[in-house]
């Protein structure tokens, strides 16, 4: 089925099932602790062992001797993966990395070598008996020392084009009477997902199945297939349900790609799940950025020129984190510049992490607006309500397909309250505590793909829906389940979805907020050819058949739609593609977040006290687990706010706090009441289903709202992430 006119009126508009609060079809299986994560796969005749990972002791130079006696010697061991015996090894097409140190050493914990044996106790211990030699050399790993020399970035990068320019933003920023020429920092953030990456990998020939982790199948088979040479229907990956990736499961990792190779070498299915320390400094992060933002205006408060230049650092042949694609399409002016700068660090390489480019990018953007409304003496919902547009700013010619942003602004700011807000910093207090208000807008591409799916009618009346898009935590089971059930007629329970298998109808996966609207999309196509097979079978006019509470009916006829299916299953698989209307029309997510903060007027303790995201995101599919995506963003916000920061060793090139005890992530006593709702939209621009993601949109603008709420409470302007009580206390305000 082909997408491209704007859609009119269509089954799922009847909103039976689609945009009911439903509970998770997978819930009983989470709760219960059935559900099938990738490590728990297990077959008693698989004769499953069990790989260890050992990484490099540098973080650059090259391995120059092995020494595997006393290893291969160690109880249990079945095999030791070496570059000298694991073939030649390629690499993806979206990550740049290396899986296996060929001899040279990319980064700090780089994979040496993979121990296999019987037992994973017997791995682990063999592991540590490795020997290995170094030759040690420079490397690079300070992104600060490198903000005067680091060049534009290469044409091509992840995030759009290096360099953008509209009018003559030098002069009009020249020329403007009010002025902000401010620079903002944000560290290297770890995924910090809660399941470990982990792979079970078995041969059966030259067949290769693996039990893994990863969001995109496509992608995975893709990129496997180009790390081992072989052919992309050699590779069947399942991964029916993940424990939370936020990006860095998006496609092949270290565990992936060792385990195929180790159970190649040992000749029998292997299992590797990644210890913290070599997820942290192995597998891919967000990495730092240094963002300079200049923002000229009229004493009126109209935005003149906006430019914006951000610096980040990668391997070499990396990607750039694209902190300015917010910038580029947020606020009006005519006058614009944007610059993506990328220097070249001995790190693990920085890539993909939840909202790559407009998470770091709008906790400078949004901090330099509110700096800004102050400047001016304007209220900040009020500024950012003055320099709203309805078309890209990059292309006057352009029209948001939707984008109720002021809603987002003005509702937001009615339901929290925004009046009582004292727009004289350090004026708020509650017994020891200096209090605040602050808010921050939110942007998010709405992005849409190719996707397809498999749908099966049987006798009992039972759909069964089939695609390889993945459920990361997100619910992508359900909304599925609905939008067959709103299709074909039917409740959701006598819906079966099944997802996470790269046999089944590709779809996008998980990764981009493009899932959600991308795989109902697909099952849509599906159901309008299952609609068409059943009328047949039945008799009826498909385009006049109505397909309700278990029937299908036109006139005075209605027959159960289990009939249909008498003689045999129907079975049918469509994909939906999609035309040019995200080329006609600027297609983003919006929304508006609030925040109220107390500062310990003492002891610099920041503690958030209350907190409202509205979104605006089309048709909310399920409001209940769009709800929980959105507050799972916020709690990820905050602690891009106040504490999660990967400390770089600038001498010894590596991660120093990397697992669950250094890195700090929020608890349930850092986080207080989050208040979600959405505006009421359909974009009729984005599939017949209306929808848009909203995964990113709930954590994209919580940092810089806190960072507003901060400044609000205590009048300290804190410009480096994340915001710690020793960046406040020397500046606080008297606590007399």
């Amino acid at each position: 089925m082909k997408f491209d006119t704007p859609a009119g009126i269509n089954p799922i508009d009847r909103l039976k099932v689609v945009g009911q609060p439903l509970d998770r079809v997978d819930g009983p299986l989470k709760v219960t602790g059935t559900a099938p994560y990738a490590s728990d796969w297990h077959d008693p005749q698989a004769n499953l062992a069990y790989g260890f990972i050992v990484g490099a002791g540098i973080a650059k130079g090259r391995v120059v001797a092995i020494d595997l006696v006393a290893a291969n010697a160690a109880p249990g061991v079945v095999a030791i993966v070496t570059h000298e015996n694991a073939g030649t090894l390629g690499k993806g097409e979206f990550y740049v990395q290396r899986f296996l140190a060929a001899p040279e050493i990319d980064h700090y914990h780089q994979a040496v070598a993979v121990v296999v044996a019987e037992t994973f106790e017997q791995a682990r211990a063999a592991a540590a008996l490795v020997k290995m030699k170094y030759a040690h050399a420079e490397g690079s790993f300070e992104l600060s020392a490198l903000v005067a020399t680091a060049p534009v970035a290469k044409a091509g990068q992840f995030g759009g084009k290096p360099e953008t320019s509209v009018g003559d933003f030098e002069a009009a920023f020249a020329g403007a009477p009010v002025k902000l020429d401010e620079t903002y920092t944000t560290p290297d953030q770890a995924h910090a997902m809660m399941e470990p990456h982990a792979t079970i990998a078995s041969w059966d020939g030259d067949r290769l199945t693996c039990h893994t982790a990863i969001q995109q199948m496509n992608w995975g088979v893709r990129d496997l297939a180009k790390t081992l040479g072989i052919t992309k229907d050699k590779i069947r990956l399942v991964s029916p349900y993940i424990g939370g990736g936020f990006g860095g499961k998006g496609t092949v990792q270290t565990d992936l790609a060792l385990a195929a190779v180790a159970a190649r070498v040992a000749r029998r299915p292997v299992k590797i799940a990644l210890q913290r320390p070599m997820m942290f400094n192995t597998t891919i992060h967000r990495p730092a950025t240094v963002q300079r933002i200049w923002i000229g205006a009229t004493t009126d408060g109209h935005i003149t020129a906006i430019g914006h230049d951000n610096l980040n650092g990668n391997l070499a042949g990396g990607r750039t984190e694209p902190s300015t694609a917010a910038t580029r399409s947020f606020y009006a002016g005519a006058n614009r510049m944007t610059r993506q700068r990328l220097a070249v660090l001995d790190l693990a390489e920085g890539n993909a992490m939840r909202a790559p480019g407009e998470a770091p990018g709008l906790m400078a953007l949004e901090i330099a607006m509110d700096e800004m409304a102050e400047k001016l003496g304007m209220d900040p919902v009020t500024f950012r309500v003055l320099n709203d547009t309805q078309v890209d700013p990059e292309h006057p010619e352009m029209p948001f397909s939707t984008r109720p942003f002021v809603e987002c602004l003005r509702t937001g700011a009615d339901r929290f309250g925004w009046d009582r807000r004292k727009a004289a910093p350090a004026s708020v207090r509650d017994g020891r505590w200096l209090v605040g208000m602050g808010m921050a807008g939110a942007i998010r591409a709405a992005k849409i793909a190719k996707s397809g799916a498999r749908v099966r009618l049987d006798a009992r009346g039972v759909v069964t829906v089939e695609t390889d898009m993945t459920d990361i935590g997100t619910g992508s089971y359900t909304i599925v389940a609905q939008t067959a059930a709103e299709m074909m007629g039917v409740g959701i329970e006598r819906v079966v979805a099944r997802l996470g298998d790269s046999d089944f109808p590709e779809s996008p996966g998980s990764g981009g907020q493009q899932g959600a609207p991308s795989v109902t999309a697909g099952v849509y196509a599906a159901c309008v050819k299952l609609r068409e097979a059943v009328a047949q079978r039945l008799g009826f006019n498909s385009a006049d058949a109505i397909f309700s509470d278990g029937e299908v009916r036109l006139g005075n006829r209605a027959v159960p739609l289990g009939d249909a299916a008498k003689a045999g299953d129907i079975v049918v698989e469509d994909t939906m593609e999609f035309g040019d209307l995200s080329k006609r029309f600027a297609q983003q997510t919006f929304g508006a977040h609030f925040a109220e903060v107390g500062v310990d007027a003492d002891t610099g303790e920041i503690r958030v006290r209350r907190m409202l995201a509205v979104c605006a995101a089309g048709r909310i599919l399920n409001p209940k687990t769009a709800r929980s995506q959105v507050i799972g963003g916020m709690v990820m916000g905050v602690g891009a706010a106040l504490m999660e920061e990967m400390a770089v060793d600038t001498k010894r090139g590596f991660f120093v706090n990397h697992d669950l005890a250094g890195y700090e992530v929020p608890v349930h006593a850092d986080i207080p009441h989050l208040d979600a709702i959405f505006v009421d939209e359909v974009d009729p621009t984005m599939s017949p289903i209306k929808a848009k993601g909203v995964g990113e949109l709930g954590l994209v603008g919580v940092a810089p709202a806190v960072a507003n709420a901060i400044y609000n409470a205590t009048g300290v302007r804190v410009r480096d992430y994340p915001i710690t009580l020793d960046k406040l206390l020397d500046r606080m305000p008297d606590a007399a």
